[in-house]
């Protein structure tokens, strides 16, 4: 069939682009907030202008990914009723509600404490001020929990059945703590905040490299790197608690994962594909490094030899993933990120205990500087494959085992669909380039370290120092 006239697979494709695109946004959000919340209690508990400074000028680039991602996630909400009509009202009862406590708890919760975070610093008192820092990252990250929610269901519907094809809800609680929930939410949540933590740090790089407020920057590049001490690693074990959690409930998935086409009997562990180019038309793969066995001790099969590892032949054609290719790559790309940004963060240490990461010496490590920028970037990269695997690995359900994809889909002309999404790309586009334009002018505007810092004397060209330190200069007469 024609791409162009197929409804199901350009309303697949539209939903995949607001996906993409709205995904860059929170996933800043969301770890960036957190990120504020240190620095400003850092200022509170130490009243040093560095800290304050810091916190004022990544909230402008926090302010500009909350309004992009505002104006991309509605559309991407409304498709539910106008490409995927029958899906909503399917599972409305559950998945609509879930959907309506992310932007009534979450978004409203961020939304209504970011005015007082960015315009509050002089109007309210600081112990105020950091308690709507915090609403608004806990909103963001409330957020987060409740997409996964709705997401995890899909992935592993529990609580409930399909009855006269819609979904009743028997046990809400165990719906939303359905099995794929918690290491889902805090993959994610890990994996926005290690994000935000590498493009934070390599900003602050680029600045250092730039020879701009070297001393400034290198502070915050070190509370990247101590917060991202504990990330990293643990990003990586959560990722492989969620990989065994897909061989447990999407076979299908993993084989997907793995390229893997023909099954391994019990008591033989599957071998580890390295890379491989899946053929979906010969169902194998044309070639193929792999480890013998690797895959098995992966999964933790050896443990349970009597469990075989299902290859894609074991299901009909049309009752498993045909993207095979792209969720096999998608894969390694996010895992192999994962990866290199956990390598990073410990050369990174290692340079720091070795005093290298000083005020004074950080300038020239030029090499290691240039790394934290390309690394900027590549956050995005694995958020974004992660998704991939997770909803293209997913594919022909749209509820797994439950609703197929091609019966949720509302039954709308093609080049309807197909004109929608042409505007989409297009307003997209225009969005992403106004991003890039205000947020390159921000960081070339860099840090505005003459605003007036709340509870502190400043003047110009002399060191500031804490209001509650400096000395009472009046006569004792006045004192008393």
């Amino acid at each position: 069939m024609n791409f162009l006239s197929d409804t199901v697979a350009l309303s697949r494709m539209q939903f995949a682009l607001t996906a993409i695109f709205h995904m860059l946004w929170p996933v800043l959000t969301t770890g960036m907030g957190i990120y504020l919340v240190i620095v400003e209690g850092m200022w509170l508990k130490t009243r040093h202008p560095d800290y304050y400074h810091h916190a004022r000028f990544w909230a402008k680039l926090y302010v500009l990914n909350f309004g992009i991602g505002v104006a991309s996630g509605l559309p991407m909400e409304f498709q539910f009723g106008t490409n995927w009509a029958p899906f909503s009202e399917a599972v409305g009862d559950f998945f609509g509600s879930i959907l309506g406590f992310e932007a009534s708890m979450a978004f409203m919760l961020e939304a209504g404490f970011l005015g007082i975070m960015l315009f509050g610093w002089e109007r309210v008192n600081p112990v105020i001020h950091y308690f709507a820092t915090i609403m608004v990252a806990f909103g963001a990250n409330l957020s987060t929990f409740w997409i996964l929610a709705a997401n995890s269901w899909l992935q592993t519907p529990a609580g409930g059945e399909i009855v006269n094809g819609k979904f009743v809800v028997d046990d809400y609680f165990q719906a939303i703590l359905n099995p794929f929930m918690v290491n889902s939410v805090s993959h994610m949540f890990l994996g926005t905040l290690e994000t935000s933590l590498f493009v934070i740090g390599g900003i602050s790089a680029w600045y250092i490299l730039n020879n701009r407020h070297q001393a400034f920057f290198a502070r915050s590049l070190k509370i990247v790197l101590a917060t991202a001490i504990a990330v990293t690693p643990l990003q990586i074990y959560v990722g492989h608690l969620s990989a065994e959690q897909v061989a447990d409930y999407q076979p299908t998935k993993l084989a997907a994962m793995e390229a893997k086409w023909e099954t391994s009997p019990a008591g033989q562990p599957a071998p580890w594909s390295v890379v491989a180019l899946p053929n979906n038309q010969t169902e194998q793969n044309d070639w193929e490094i792999s480890i013998p066995n690797g895959l098995g001790y992966i999964l933790e099969f050896k443990k349970n030899l009597s469990k075989p590892v299902l290859g894609l032949k074991e299901w009909k054609p049309e009752d498993r993933p045909r993207m095979v290719g792209l969720i096999y790559y998608s894969f390694r790309i996010m895992s192999g990120i994962g990866f290199f940004l956990a390598g990073l963060m410990g050369i990174s240490v290692i340079q720091w205990l070795r005093g290298k990461l000083s005020p004074e010496a950080i300038a020239g490590q030029k090499w290691l500087l240039r790394i934290w920028i390309l690394a900027a970037p590549l956050g995005y990269i694995a958020v974004e494959s992660g998704w991939i695997v997770r909803c293209v690995g997913r594919q022909p359900w749209v509820v797994y085992g439950k609703i197929r994809t091609a019966d949720g889909v509302s039954h709308l002309p093609a080049t309807e669909v197909l004109t929608s999404l042409l505007i989409f790309a297009g307003i997209y586009t225009a969005l992403f380039i106004c991003a890039l334009f205000f947020g390159s002018r921000i960081i070339r505007q860099g840090p505005n370290l003459e605003l007036p810092v709340p509870g502190i004397d400043t003047k110009p060209g002399v060191e500031t120092t804490p209001a509650e330190f400096v000395p009472d200069q009046r006569p004792v007469e006045a004192q008393q």
